[in-house]
């Protein structure tokens, strides 16, 4: 399942695609979360995709995260300035290590779905769409992008105790305004991916594949 990269930043998991014409999955784990977290959800959703499972670099909650948090449970948005481009490093190294073709479309989850938010709107070239289960916005204010109409999934839960009313809506929005082609679904669940979340999600990166 896992060739050896050289001085990888991350660490990581990866599982061949059997149809190369599909575009490979980055996978981002939720807090306390590791690079095997989502290799199952990705079988659902692209059982054909090549899958590159990806460690955060913050220990917490006895796993991993992609950035660190501030006792009050604010995002620190230095500290996802600071690891985005690192990340973005990582990707782009172990696309070309594993011979992967076209840009990847990330999988993110809670705080994986937020720092694949930060990847987009730093790093507008990096990918080719993004599905961001339970995310919110990791800044505050709007940045300089410009994604020209790259697809984006955001999957809400109106009973989400982890995050606030409108938190889906004002990342979607700000994307928007960034050029993105943003499609955005509020479900009646709460935190956790169910099994609505698959099928919208499935659904969306087929159409997108074609």
């Amino acid at each position: 399942m896992a060739l050896q990269m050289p001085d990888p930043t991350h660490a990581h998991c990866f599982v061949p695609g059997t149809e190369t014409i599909r575009a490979p999955l980055v996978l981002l784990h939720g807090s306390g979360g590791n690079e095997f977290e989502l290799l199952p959800l990705a079988g659902e959703l692209a059982p054909e995709a090549a899958r590159l499972g990806v460690r955060g670099t913050v220990t917490i909650d006895g796993g991993h995260a992609f950035f660190h948090r501030f006792p009050d449970r604010r995002v620190d948005e230095a500290d996802i300035a600071a690891r985005a481009p690192v990340l973005a490093e990582f990707i782009e190294a172990a696309c070309g290590h594993y011979g992967l073709n076209g840009r990847p479309i990330a999988i993110g989850f809670s705080n994986g779905a937020i720092i694949a938010a930060a990847l987009l709107l730093t790093h507008p070239g990096l990918l080719a769409g993004a599905v961001l289960f339970r995310p919110f916005s990791p800044f505050t204010g709007d940045l300089p992008t410009h994604l020209d109409g790259t697809p984006a999934l955001i999957l809400d839960g109106d009973s989400d105790n982890r995050r606030s009313p409108g938190d889906g809506l004002r990342l979607a929005e700000r994307l928007v305004r960034a050029g993105a082609s943003v499609t955005h679904h509020v479900l009646p669940v709460g935190h956790s991916i169910t099994a609505e979340d698959k099928r919208i999600a499935g659904e969306w990166l087929q159409a997108i594949a074609r």
